[in-house]
Order: C-alpha cells, then sequence, then structure tokens
C-alpha cells in the first residue's frame, strides 16, 4: 500500500497537468519511483539470502527494501534520469542494509528499522539530489558529477535537519524520561503492547485447539497424531498429521 501511494506522493507533487511539459515530468516521477525500490529490494534480497547469515530468503527485508528505494528517490525524482534513479536505489538498498546491521550491532531498540529507512536512506536521498541531476537533460537537475553545485546546498540543508532534528528530539525525550514515559514496563515490553494497551488485544486470531491425543492404526501398527496447524485462523483449522512409527511394528503387505 505504501508503494501505491507513493505514486500520487512524488507524481502527484507536480501539482499540476494543465501542460505536456507538466504530463512529461509527472511520468519521468514515476517511472524513477518503480525503479528505485525494485533495485533496492533487489540488493537487500540478495544480501540476505545469499550473504549474510542465516541467508534466508527474508521477504519483510526485501519489503523494506522497496520503502528504502522509495525513500531514497523521492528528494531527486523529478531531477534525474531513470538509469540514474536506479543506480540511486541499488546505493540505498545498500545503505539500508549497512545501517539496519549497525543498529543491531549497537543494541539499539529499533524493531522496524526506522533509522535505517528513513534516517540513513533519507540522508543519502537528500545527497542524491546534489549528486545526480544532468543540466543539459532539461529536468533542472545540477549535480556535481555534472558540474552544479546543488551538493553544497544539500549539505547544508542535511546540517540544518540534523540539528533541529537533534535539538527538538533529545528535549522532548529528556522530558519523556524524568516523567517516567520514554519506555514501556518491562513487563509490558515482554507480553508485548498488544495486550496492556491496544483494543482489540489482538489484531489476528490463532487457534489454540490443544493437540489431540495420538491414536494407533490397527492395520499398521503406526502411530497418528493429530493436530491443528498453529499457523491456521479459528475459522479455517488445516489438520496437520504427523505420522511415528511404533517400534515394535511391522508394516504389512495389502
Amino acid at each position: 500500500f505504501l508503494l501505491f501511494g507513493w505514486y500520487g506522493f512524488n507524481p502527484g507533487s507536480t501539482l499540476q497537468m494543465h501542460t505536456a511539459v507538466d504530463g512529461h515530468i509527472a511520468s519521468i516521477v514515476a517511472v524513477n519511483t518503480t525503479l528505485a525500490p525494485c533495485c533496492a529490494a533487489l540488493v537487500v534480497f540478495a544480501a540476505r539470502a545469499l550473504v549474510l547469515e542465516p541467508r534466508k530468503l527474508d521477504v519483510g527485508g526485501m519489503c523494506n527494501g522497496v520503502l528504502a528505494g522509495l525513500v531514497s528517490i523521492t528528494g531527486p525524482c523529478a531531477f534525474v534520469r531513470p538509469s540514474e534513479a536506479a543506480l540511486i536505489g541499488l546505493v540505498g538498498g545498500g545503505i539500508y542494509q549497512a545501517a539496519s546491521t549497525a543498529v543491531r550491532k549497537a543494541k539499539v531498540d529499533d524493531v522496524v528499522d526506522a533509522f535505517a529507512v528513513h534516517g540513513a536512506c533519507g540522508m543519502w536521498g537528500l545527497m542524491a539530489a546534489g549528486l545526480f541531476g544532468d543540466p543539459k537533460v532539461g529536468l533542472g537537475g545540477n549535480g556535481f558529477f555534472y558540474g552544479g553545485d546543488q551538493l553544497q546546498t544539500q549539505m547544508f540543508a542535511a546540517l540544518l535537519i540534523v540539528s533541529w532534528v537533534s535539538g527538538v528530539s533529545s528535549m522532548a525525550f529528556f522530558v519523556l524520561r524524568q516523567v517516567g514515559m520514554l519506555r514501556l514496563s518491562g513487563e509490558i515490553q515482554r507480553d508485548g503492547a498488544d495486550i496492556a494497551e491496544h483494543s482489540p488485544r489482538k489484531a489476528y486470531s490463532f487457534s489454540e485447539v490443544k493437540v489431540m491425543e495420538v491414536t494407533t492404526c490397527r492395520a499398521t501398527g503406526v502411530h497418528i497424531a493429530m493436530k491443528p496447524s498453529l499457523a491456521a485462523p479459528v475459522m479455517d483449522v488445516d489438520l496437520a498429521v504427523s505420522v511415528v512409527p511404533h517400534p515394535h511394528a511391522t508394516m504389512a503387505g495389502p
């Protein structure tokens, strides 16, 4: 849904479609908004599947890679060519993964990788707007790689953003900490905020049916344990069957 909404966010920021020029800009923005998240997602997916332990297919990580690419391209989306958008997405995916790994090693509590996605990739997108964008293309770019001086403005903007956010956040966190509202209690963190603070207590419902007793098949002498799948919703319980050979059974022929 976020990816779909981004098409209204980025192309919609052209604010009008009265002329062919406006339509062309909106179409370039839409293409760039497609390429960057796809490239970033592939980088994260490949890194976690082939390089990083436990080397498994991580769909959740890939989805965060999509967000990383979207955040990376939002700043320069109207000023760069599609090829540059793809490169920005590739770098954004790497930056997201590096930041996510660093946060975990630092033991910072960031369960949704908010800093890696919006902080690190947001800063990369800010710098990308100053690095890419060829003035000769006519999209309004003034990138450093093409002899432009936009990078200086972007760096100054980054300094202002970091200063403002750090200062205001530090004051807010200090006040919250003094009144004991900065963190949930250890008990709530252990049990989950769903139970303590949310209504309904769960956004999902799983079956809690107990495992049925083990029965023995008279024909084959094997134990058959029938239990409901814990991942199945209450209204649609699938039975998972485990067959355990009886230690003294001999398999009879047909």
